[in-house]
């Protein structure tokens, strides 16, 4: 068996792939249970985490499809591990293109587009999950992990609990940027001429985005303010620059860092380069009700060669490889 101890000094590569590897036995937890593979021998998905000595504790269910979307998992050592790893981890698949799981996986995804997602079933039952787990053994015992739209409800719930104070580590993968899937979905031709001497055109959200700048945030009080209260909370996101679901959060932090550094300057700079919504909440990048919005953040790209295709970009797979090729830049928001 694996180490988990060995494994968590070397940072993030090591974690990236124990939590990858958990959040692929949950999309296998769902596979196996829609082919029917219920014998010991047959069953593809206890392989994941039994290889680092965790045991499945509880698999999450839909009820509208009855499909598994996330499970909790104990990590039970056969040994005493002094680097204390976490005690419970919970993971979130992302959607299955399946003829039992596309449907409701889809509608979710339209839920979190449209920023209902915490008024589903799916995510407040997770929540509830964590919350009790964190009860129990503390937030530090708690790893939260998920690809794609499971990255999205993991992120969320992540949110939830640091605005009550309580930090819990989460790993996520190819989380969406949903300034960009908004715009997209709505109408990417849509574009507003701004600032003609710089001979481009921006789109509404960064229009927006600016004028919010221009006028200043001063209003919003620090003390209520629910992006500066989540200040303190780190979740590790994991990121591929040829991934256009998630790349828009290597924008989102490049471009707050340049506002920072330069001000006006660097925003009409950038404005001239940039396409669709992502800069508009880059540049404000305050708004604590957006779901994909957070002030910190341990960014981690994957900028390997050989991951440029989209399914490749996207997928979970390239979490674990033995050749990664990660960056890794620490953002953290300046609320002075």
């Amino acid at each position: 068996m694996c180490n988990l101890g060995l494994l968590r000094r070397t940072e993030p590569n090591a974690r990236s792939s124990i939590a990858a590897s958990l959040i692929q036995g949950v999309y296998f937890l769902e596979q196996d249970r829609q082919q029917k593979r219920v014998d010991h021998h047959e069953r593809l998905a206890p392989i994941w985490w039994k290889f680092f000595d965790f045991q499945l504790i509880e698999m999450l269910t839909d009820n509208a499809d009855s499909s598994i979307f996330g499970a909790i998992f104990k990590y039970q050592p056969h040994t005493f591990d002094e680097s204390r790893p976490p005690k419970y981890v919970i993971a979130f698949r992302g959607i299955i293109m399946e003829p039992d799981t596309r449907s409701q996986d889809l509608l979710i995804g339209m839920k979190l587009i449209l920023n209902a997602l915490a008024l589903d079933p799916r995510y407040k039952t997770s929540l509830e999950y964590v919350q009790n787990i964190t009860a129990q053994v503390g937030p530090e015992n708690v790893w939260l992990a998920g690809h794609s739209l499971g990255a999205a409800i993991a992120l969320q719930i992540g949110k939830t609990m640091a605005g009550q104070g309580l930090l819990i580590d989460a790993y996520l993968f190819n989380p969406p940027d949903l300034s960009v899937l908004s715009d997209m979905l709505t109408n990417p031709m849509i574009l507003t001429p701004l600032f003609m001497p710089f001979g481009g055109l921006v789109s509404n959200s960064v229009a927006s985005g600016l004028s919010v700048l221009l006028k200043g945030t001063t209003n919003n009080t620090q003390q209520n303010d629910p992006f500066v209260k989540l200040c303190e909370w780190k979740p590790y996101l994991f990121v591929n620059q040829n991934d256009p679901i998630c790349s828009g959060y290597i924008g989102y932090f490049e471009h707050r860092e340049a506002t920072k550094k330069w001000g006006l300057i660097g925003v009409l700079s950038i404005a001239a380069k940039v396409t669709f919504g992502s800069f508009g909440s880059a540049v404000y990048g305050r708004d604590g009700d957006a779901p994909h919005l957070i002030p910190t953040a341990q960014l981690i790209k994957n900028v390997h060669p050989m991951t440029v295709e989209f399914k490749l970009a996207h997928g979970i797979r390239q979490w674990w490889a033995s050749d990664l090729n990660l960056e890794s830049v620490t953002y953290k928001f300046d609320n002075t």
